[in-house]
């Protein structure tokens, strides 16, 4: 089933779910296939959040929950909040540089094959720089 979206919900947790969604990811096994394999502290997180007795989330849920709070936190999540921490002078003196990225320009649609292409060049790059296997 799919995530509808709404304004109270972040837009780094509706990409997120809808990466999920369209992929029909529903357990961790099925995110190393796509290069991603949370920490034992994560899946632990998830597992709880999942077979808990009371209101247990499904794994799409939990995932998206932790993996959003985890990589980017809650301010960096709403250009609101972020707007109005700027208003109300958060930051100052240090200059601030501010770029949003609206939502409907994140595609997911180069699949499998873009991944491939990205581990393939950082392997090359990492064997120019002399880092590889390091």
């Amino acid at each position: 089933m799919f995530l509808k979206c709404d304004a109270g919900m972040p837009s780094l947790s509706c990409l997120v779910r809808r990466f999920l969604d369209e992929r029909n990811l529903d357990k961790l096994d099925d995110l190393r296939a796509w290069g991603y394999d949370p920490t034992s502290k994560q899946r632990a997180f998830i597992n709880n959040q999942t077979t808990r007795k009371n209101n247990p989330l499904s794994f799409r849920e939990a995932f998206t929950n932790k993996f959003v709070a985890d990589k980017f936190g809650e301010a960096t999540t709403h250009w609101r909040k972020l707007e109005d921490r700027v208003q109300r002078g958060v930051g100052n003196p240090c200059p601030l540089v501010l770029i949003g990225l609206p939502d409907g320009i994140v595609t997911f649609h180069e699949g499998m094959t873009a991944l491939v292409e990205v581990e393939a060049a950082e392997a090359a790059d990492d064997t120019n720089d002399g880092t590889a296997g390091q």
